[in-house]
C-alpha cells in the first residue's frame, strides 16, 4: 500500500507524456535544466547522473513523497541543540549505540562545544567504525571521528593534537575518495599549522587545495577552508581575494538548495563565520566603509546573539572602526557591549578558530576601552575595567577548573548554587530564540549574585568582579596608597589611590621589558655593577611620576604583565632604594584587598617546614635549604619540620591549617604557557606524585598566616606575562593564606638563611610588612648588593 502511494506521489510529478516536472515543482529547482547546471566540466568524482539523482531526491523531499528521518533534518538544518535533544533520547548508552545514531549526537555535541561528551562520543563512533559499522543516513562517516577530534582541538588551542586527528581524518577521507572530507580535513591541517606559527606547512596546504581539486559543488567550503588558513597567517587582501571568487554553478545549486532547506540556525553555524571573514578582511585591508556596511548588516540580524563567540568580535571591530572615525562615544559603546558578551560566560577556554582562522583576543577588548575612558578623562571607569580585565584574566586562567573549595558559608548550600551557575551558563550556550537566551540570561544573573552574596570570593574567580574607587577607599590603611600598573603595547597606565584621591597618569611602556631582564641579569649576578643606574630609569618611568602623591606613604603594589618579575624594592630614586624609604607589598588585583581584611592576624604557635624533600635525583638535593628549614623552625618554639621523603603533601594537607606559618624551602617550576601546572616539589608519596600545583591550592583548605616559598624560583628568570605569578599568588590566598613571601631569583643559600631567621624572628615584634624590610635592610648591611636581599618580596596581608 505504501509504494501505491509512493509511485502515485512520483507520478504526479511528472507532465504527463512529456517526461518534465510539473511546473507546479519545477518552480523549486533553482535551475532550468540539469544541462544548464552542468554546462562547466564535471569532474570524475561528481557525474551528471549523480547530480541528476541529487536533483530528483531534493524534488521528492519538496514534493513530500520523501521524509526524512528526524536526525538528518535537524542536522541539515544546523539545529544542533534540537538534534542533541533528539539523539540523547535516541541513544540511552553511546557504548551500544549503532552508528546511525551515533553519529549525529557527536557531531551535535562538536557544534555546540559540549567537550566534556564529545571525546566519549567520539571515541564510541571511533570504536563502531573500527568494527565495520560506518555508515550514517546512506554516507560512509569513517572520516569523521577524526574530523570531530580535530576541530575541538583547534578550539580548545591543542594544534598538535588538531594537526595529528586531521592528518588520520585526511588519510580515511582518500582511501574512499571522499573529497568533501578531503577538503575539511586539508582545512583543519592547514589552519592548525598557521595557529601553531609553521607558516610555511600553512601555505603548503593552501597550495594543495588551490592546485589538487578541480572546480565543483566544494568550491564555497575549499575558498572557506583556503581563507581561514589565510587570515591566520594575517594575509588578508590574499583571503579577501579568495572569497571574492565566483563559485562554480554546482556550488550555487548546493547552496541554493541547503538554504532553502535550512532556517535561521543556518546563518548562526554556516553563514555568520564566513561573512564575518569577509567583513574583517576588508576592516583589515583599510576598507573601513565596507567593513562598517558588512558588520551592520550582521549586528542588525536577530540570531547574531545565538553566536556569542563571535558577537563580541563583531561589536569590538565595530568599535575600532568608530574610534578611526573619530567617534569615541559610540567606540566606547561598541566596547562596553562586547565586554558584556564576555563577560557573560565562565567557560571561554574555547574560541572561535575552527570557524573564522584566528583566535578573539578578549583582552585587547578591555585595552581599547581602557584607552578610550582614559583619553576621554573617565578615569575612574578605566579604573574599573583595568580591574575587570584583571578579573577576566584569572576566570579564564581558571576556566577549566571545577573543584573549588568552598571557604564559607554552608558547604553543601555554595556547592548547589556553583552548580547552579555552570549549568545556567552551559544552557545559555545552547539558547536559540531571543525569549529563551532572556530567561537564561535572568537565571544566570540571578545564581551569579546568590553565589556572591554567599562566597564571594568563590565568585570572583568564576565571573568577573570589580570595585569601584569608593569602595575601596573605604578600606584602604590611611597609611597606604594603591598603585596600579595596566599596559599593552606602547599605552601603560598607573592609578594611584590614597583613602581620599584618586591620581591616573599615562606612562610609556615602550621598551619596558628589556628594560626589566636587564635590570634582572645584573641583580642576580652579585658582582655586577651599573644596576643602580638601572634602577633609577625605571623608578623615573613607573614611580617618579607619582612621587608627590606617594609622599610617605608605604606602597600597595598592583603590577601587570612584566611588572610582576621587577623586585620593586631595589629600584633607586637618586637617594636611596625604595626598601628604604617605603613598606611595600604586592597584590594581584585591588578588588583582592577586600578579601585579606577578614584574615587572621593571630601569631600564635610555630612553623610547619618543609625543606630539601627527596625527588629521587640527587641533582635536585638542596643542601642548604635542609640546614634553613632547621634554623627556620629554631626561631619559634611548636615548629614542626619535614625534610628528604617526609616532606610530602600528604603531611602538608594533615598539618597545613593547624600551623600560622609555613615555610617551603623546596623547588619550585613556573611556567608561563601552563600557569596551572606551575608547582612546588615535594616528595612523592603513595597518595601524591609530589607536585603541589598551583590547580590543587584552588582546592585545598590551609587557613595560615604566612607562607613563604623560600627556593622556589625556578622559570621566573623568563619573563612572561604574569599569570603563573598571579595563579600562584591568588591561590594560596584563596587557601587560606593572610599573606606570602616568595623569591624572585635564587639567592644565596647562607644570605637566604641569614635573611629568613631574622624575619622570622622580627614577627614577634612587628607585623610582616615590617619584618621583612627590617630583615632586608639587616641582610643588607651584611651583603651589599641587591642579590642578596631584594628578591624577597610581600604579597597579600601586612598586618
Amino acid at each position: 500500500m505504501q509504494d501505491d502511494k509512493a509511485a502515485n506521489c512520483i507520478s504526479s510529478l511528472i507532465v504527463p507524456n512529456s517526461g518534465l516536472f510539473n511546473p507546479a515543482i519545477k518552480g523549486a529547482i533553482l535551475f532550468s535544466s540539469i544541462d544548464e547546471m552542468l554546462g562547466e566540466a564535471m569532474p570524475k568524482y561528481l557525474s551528471k547522473k549523480v547530480v541528476t539523482i541529487l536533483i530528483l531526491f531534493t524534488v521528492l523531499i519538496l514534493s513530500g513523497c520523501l521524509v526524512l528521518p528526524q536526525e538528518v533534518v535537524l542536522h541539515d538544518q544546523a539545529r544542533y541543540l534540537e538534534l542533541m535533544q533528539f539523539s540523547e533520547k535516541q541513544v540511552p548508552s553511546i557504548r551500544s549505540a549503532p552508528t546511525s545514531s551515533l553519529y549525529f549526537l557527536c557531531t551535535a555535541y562538536g557544534k555546540l562545544k559540549q567537550y566534556d561528551k564529545l571525546f566519549p562520543c567520539v571515541d564510541a563512533l571511533e570504536n563502531n567504525i573500527d568494527r565495520g559499522d560506518y555508515i550514517a543516513f546512506l554516507e560512509d562517516r569513517s572520516p569523521e571521528p577524526y574530523l570531530l577530534r580535530a576541530e575541538a582541538y583547534l578550539d580548545l588551542g591543542r594544534y598538535k593534537d588538531a594537526v595529528e586527528q586531521a592528518h588520520k581524518a585526511m588519510a580515511k577521507a582518500k582511501r574512499r575518495n571522499f573529497v568533501r572530507r578531503e577538503i575539511s580535513a586539508l582545512s583543519i591541517l592547514g589552519l592548525a599549522y598557521a595557529l601553531e606559527g609553521d607558516r610555511s606547512s600553512a601555505l603548503t596546504i593552501v597550495k594543495r587545495m588551490e592546485t589538487e581539486y578541480q572546480p565543483s559543488w566544494i568550491d564555497k567550503s575549499r575558498f572557506a577552508g583556503i581563507a581561514k588558513i589565510l587570515i591566520a597567517i594575517g594575509r588578508y587582501s590574499d583571503a579577501l581575494a579568495v572569497m571574492q571568487r565566483k563559485e562554480s554553478s554546482q556550488t550555487q545549486f548546493v547552496i541554493g538548495t541547503t538554504n532553502f532547506f535550512a532556517g535561521g540556525n543556518f546563518f548562526v553555524f554556516m553563514q555568520l563565520p564566513q561573512d564575518f571573514m569577509y567583513a574583517k578582511c576588508l576592516f583589515e585591508t583599510g576598507n573601513l566603509s565596507g567593513a562598517k556596511k558588512q558588520y551592520d548588516e550582521l549586528l542588525a540580524n536577530a540570531t547574531i546573539e545565538s553566536a556569542g563567540g563571535l558577537y563580541w568580535q563583531i561589536l569590538f571591530d565595530r568599535g575600532r572602526i568608530s574610534e578611526k572615525e573619530q567617534n569615541p562615544k559610540e567606540a566606547i559603546g561598541f566596547y562596553k557591549r562586547a565586554i558584556e558578551i564576555i563577560e557573560q560566560q565562565r567557560s571561554t577556554i574555547t574560541t572561535e578558530a575552527s570557524k573564522i582562522g584566528f583566535v578573539g583576543d578578549k583582552q585587547a577588548v578591555y585595552h581599547n576601552l581602557v584607552r578610550v575612558l582614559f583619553s576621554a578623562g573617565q578615569y575612574e571607569k578605566a579604573f574599573e575595567y583595568v580591574e575587570r580585565a584583571k578579573s577576566r584574566a584569572l576566570v579564564d586562567l581558571l576556566a577549566g577548573k571545577k573543584d573549588f573549595t568552598v571557604k564559607e558559608g554552608n558547604e553543601q548550600e555554595i556547592g548547589i548554587v556553583l552548580a547552579r551557575k555552570e549549568a545556567a551558563e552551559a544552557e545559555a550556550l545552547l539558547q536559540e530564540t531571543s525569549i529563551d537566551r532572556q530567561k537564561s540570561r535572568g537565571i544566570r544573573i540571578r545564581v551569579a549574585d546568590e553565589l556572591e552574596k554567599k562566597a564571594p570570593e568563590l565568585a570572583s574567580l568564576v565571573s568577573v568582579t570589580s570595585q569601584s574607587i569608593s569602595e575601596l577607599q573605604a578600606i584602604i590603611p590611611s597609611e597606604e596608597i594603591i598603585i596600579e600598573y595596566y599596559y599593552r603595547d606602547k599605552d601603560m597606565y598607573a592609578f594611584a589611590i590614597s583613602k581620599t584621591e584618586l591620581r591616573a597618569v599615562k606612562l610609556n611602556s615602550e621598551g619596558l621589558t628589556d628594560d626589566i631582564q636587564a635590570f634582572r641579569k645584573l641583580l642576580e649576578t652579585p658582582d655586577s655593577k651599573g644596576h643602580d643606574e638601572i634602577g633609577k630609569k625605571l623608578y623615573m618611568r613607573i614611580l617618579g611620576p607619582l612621587a608627590t602623591f606617594i609622599g610617605k606613604h608605604n606602597l600597595i603594589i598592583v603590577p601587570h604583565g612584566s611588572l610582576h618579575y621587577l623586585p620593586i624594592n631595589a629600584l633607586h630614586d637618586g637617594t636611596g632604594y625604595m626598601v628604604e624609604k617605603y613598606g611595600i607589598r604586592i597584590i594581584p588585583s585591588a578588588s583582592v584587598i577586600r578579601y585579606l581584611q577578614n584574615k587572621s592576624v593571630d601569631k600564635k604557635g610555630g612553623i610547619l617546614v618543609f625543606g630539601n624533600p627527596d625527588l629521587g635525583n640527587p641533582g635536585y638535593d638542596l643542601i642548604y635549604a635542609q640546614s634553613e628549614a632547621q634554623e627556620v623552625a629554631n626561631t619559634r618554639a611548636e615548629s614542626k619540620v619535614f625534610l628528604r621523603k617526609d616532606a610530602t603533601e600528604s603531611m602538608l594537607r594533615k598539618y597545613g591549617g593547624s600551623y600560622n606559618y609555613i615555610h617551603f624551602a623546596t623547588h619550585g617550576i613556573f611556567d608561563p604557557a601552563a600557569p596551572l601546572k606551575s608547582a612546588l616539589f615535594l616528595a612523592p608519596d603513595t597518595q601524591y606524585d609530589g607536585r603541589l600545583t598551583v590547580d590543587k591550592l584552588y582546592s585545598m583548605k590551609l587557613n595560615t598566616n604566612l607562607i613563604t616559598l623560600s627556593a622556589c624560583e625556578t622559570g621566573l628568570s623568563l619573563i612572561a606575562n604574569g599569570d603563573e605569578l598571579v595563579g600562584l599568588a591568588r591561590g594560596f590566598l584563596y587557601a587560606g593564606a593572610s599573606s606570602i613571601v616568595s623569591s624572585l631569583w635564587k639567592v644565596d643559600d647562607l644570605a637566604t638563611s641569614y635573611l629568613m631567621t631574622r624575619f622570622y624572628k622580627n614577627l614577634d615584634r612587628a607585623d610582616k610588612g615590617e619584618a621583612l624590610q627590617t630583615a632586608q635592610l639587616e641582610t643588607k648591611k651584611v651583603y651589599p648588593h641587591p642579590y642578596y636581599w631584594a628578591s624577597f618580596q610581600l604579597t597579600g596581608n601586612s598586618k
